[in-house]
């Protein structure tokens, strides 16, 4: 077998194991689907290459107002490599323990909103006390990992607890451990990872159940659609209106910020 229909071939195993979990992606769908109802939004993190997972969510075509992706430069600008804002740093600012805390600190988080963690290990320290911090608000959320490679794993975190032990539900890329799935003659290690591809297929399983229920709750959503679909003007139309949504959404989140109660 080629590399080619080698990677392919478990590529196809992958949907298998993302299919086995149709029920929980509905239940993932009904929180989020909740939560934009009520006006609020689905706090969307990833680190390092999990951004990827992130973005796929929101914003881009097929995709609608109500998640804020959370994406931080520093734990996710890959492309510079070494040297300033290179990997080390990234990688190494992944395992620091507080930043989680930091971040969500910019956020004016609810019972109401609901959250989605992108960590295919689920061992490093900031996707786990993101979890953490959500749930200490009492935030729903959802982990996405690679079950066997988290498994096979050990965690950075101080209490050796790992993303899935701060998660309400958790689903699973397919991914084995390592990540990497093809095998290459004369070739010690495999290449060409699978958890990007397992959590496309999650994350987007999630977004089309959720606006499934969008809809039929009366309140369909401003999808980001191509002009070749929907023709050019109505395009803008969507582009514009999703936006604006989705700036009010985030307000939201912003307005009450270092406020007491009782102000």
């Amino acid at each position: 077998m080629s590399p080619t229909l080698d990677y392919l071939t478990k590529c196809r195993a992958l949907i298998g194991v993302v299919e086995t979990q149709t029920s929980a992606i509905a239940q993932a769908a009904d929180w989020f689907a909740q939560t934009i109802l009520a006006g609020r939004m689905v706090h969307v993190f990833g680190s390092g290459h999990s951004r990827i997972m992130v973005e796929e969510m929101w914003p881009r075509y097929g995709s609608f107002p109500g998640f804020n992706p959370i994406v931080e430069l520093s734990l996710s600008f890959h492309n510079l490599v070494v040297g300033a804002n290179g990997q080390r740093q990234a990688m190494f600012l992944e395992n620091v323990s507080g930043l989680a805390e930091r971040i969500l600190r910019n956020f004016d988080l609810a019972p109401t909103d609901s959250a989605l963690v992108i960590s295919s290990s689920g061992c490093n320290v900031v996707p786990i006390e993101i979890a953490e911090q959500f749930q200490k608000r009492g935030v729903r959320v959802v982990a996405i990992i690679s079950k066997a490679h988290s498994e096979a794993s050990t965690s950075r975190h101080a209490d050796g607890k790992k993303l899935q032990d701060f998660a309400d539900l958790t689903l699973d890329t397919g991914a084995p451990v390592g990540d990497a799935m093809v095998r290459i003659a004369g070739l010690d290690t495999p290449v060409a990872p699978g958890s990007t591809v397992g959590g496309c297929l999650l994350v987007n399983s999630i977004k089309a159940e959720v606006a499934a229920r969008l809809t039929k709750a009366g309140q369909p959503p401003t999808v980001l659609s191509g002009a070749a679909v929907v023709g050019a003007e109505r395009a803008v139309e969507l582009f514009e209106s999703a936006y604006d949504e989705h700036a009010r959404r985030l307000a939201k989140l912003y307005a009450r910020i270092g406020l007491s109660d009782e102000v």
